[in-house]
């Protein structure tokens, strides 16, 4: 019953549902915008017994321990280049990080068995009839799926053409984000790790590549209101960066000449998704674009679980979606929202809007005391839900 699944978005939530979906006995198809697997991106973490809980029953604990990078410290810095404030690798990457391209291909290799994966293809229509939901394609492809499951992030596809627009869902937290590669030696002595520099409002760090010394990657985050662009747009985005970080000191004006010759950039808005219900019919959302943030917000981990046990909750009720749905998200919806929290902050801890508010965060964080308080709530609330044993051909994955 119900066997035959759409989902949309080949990055995290997607191929890891996939892979336990196939393990169900069910036929996943992932259709994926992008030409192939994204490359790129900042390193992801996992924290917590409940993220490690899942990738050790995916068998993928092992290998990620393998590719991991060891931590991205920090160090804040002032224009001078003092240093003001050092926080662990810990701190930003958790048990285990890994960077975002390696395990979306880890996540891939790991599914590919069990589904069909369909690059350089969207969902432009869905259409639910008595037995199922009819899918129309940008290629001019129309198929018939059972269920369709939107993996496709914050800005989902699946969840504007089944739920509703974009506004809907999806709040601005008064900051954008950015990132982009630059060579290593645009900023020499970085050493292991990020330095990053916050004026009210602001903030820019660079760090050098986990792995190349010739690579380096800028991020920077700004506070400002909605701000109008096409989002595919990459030449605005880089004059919207330029001119929010005009003026500033330090390495900022190298940082942004690195910018005009970027051949990626990573530019959106720092928001979040909050969706009422999580399903519509014959339609869900799983990951970010059920309960998203764009940073900080543990999103990472959470699409991990809740793969898991959306999958685990459709083999449990034999395909039947209604009550396989209900159960999923009345499972998983306060634990989303309590690692969705911290999105709410991450801007504001690394941009504060005073030079008191930066003074105060540095002062605070320099505290051993203050910081391992911190540090202990990250993993205490990324293992606040009981993961389910479900069925898997001959045994239960679980216990």
């Amino acid at each position: 019953m119900n066997r035959n699944v759409l989902i949309s978005g080949a990055s995290i939530a997607g191929p890891a549902l996939a892979y336990w979906l196939g393990r169900h006995g069910f036929t996943p198809t992932v259709v994926e915008l992008a030409p192939a697997l994204r490359s790129g991106g900042h390193a992801v973490d996992f924290r917590g017994d409940t993220h490690l809980t899942v990738l050790d029953r995916m068998g993928l604990l092992p290998k990620l321990r393998r590719l991991r990078t060891g931590g991205s410290p920090i160090r804040f810095v002032d224009a001078t280049g003092r240093t003001l404030l050092h926080l662990p690798a810990e701190f930003a990457g958790g048990e285990i990080e890994v960077l975002r391209e390696d395990l979306a291909r880890l996540l891939f290799e790991h599914s590919a068995p069990y589904a069909e994966y369909v690059f350089g293809d969207s969902v432009t229509g869905l259409a639910e009839t008595a037995s199922g939901v009819r899918v129309e394609f940008r290629s001019g492809t129309v198929r018939d799926f059972d269920l369709v499951i939107g993996a496709d992030g914050l800005h989902s596809n699946v969840r504007r053409l089944a739920f509703g627009p974009e506004q809907d869902y999806v709040r601005h937290l008064g900051y954008y984000a950015a990132t982009w590669p630059m060579p290593g030696n645009s900023c020499p002595g970085l050493g292991r790790g990020s330095v990053g520099y916050s004026t009210p409002g602001r903030f820019v760090s660079v760090g050098a590549d986990h792995r190349d010394p010739a690579r380096a990657g800028a991020f920077a985050v700004f506070a400002s209101p909605p701000l109008r662009y096409d989002r595919h747009d990459p030449d605005r985005h880089k004059q919207l960066i330029a001119d929010a970080f005009a003026g500033l000191g330090w390495e900022v004006p190298r940082l942004i000449a690195a910018l005009e010759q970027a051949p990626d950039l990573y530019f959106d808005a720092i928001s979040r998704a909050d969706v009422g219900a999580w399903s519509q019919g014959r339609v869900c959302l799983v990951g970010d674009a059920a309960c998203g943030a764009t940073i900080g917000g543990m999103g990472t981990g959470t699409a991990i679980v809740a793969a898991y046990v959306l999958a685990g909750e459709l083999a449990e009720a034999r395909g039947d979606h209604r009550t396989a749905f209900t159960r999923y998200e009345s499972r998983l919806r306060r634990y989303a929202q309590a690692c969705q929290s911290g999105g709410d902050r991450t801007a504001k801890f690394l941009a504060p809007a005073t030079t008191t508010g930066i003074r105060l965060r540095n002062a605070l964080l320099s505290r051993p005391l203050f910081l391992n308080g911190m540090l202990r709530m990250g993993r205490r609330i990324s293992s606040t839900v009981a993961l389910p044993e479900y069925a898997v051909g001959c045994g239960r994955v679980g216990g």
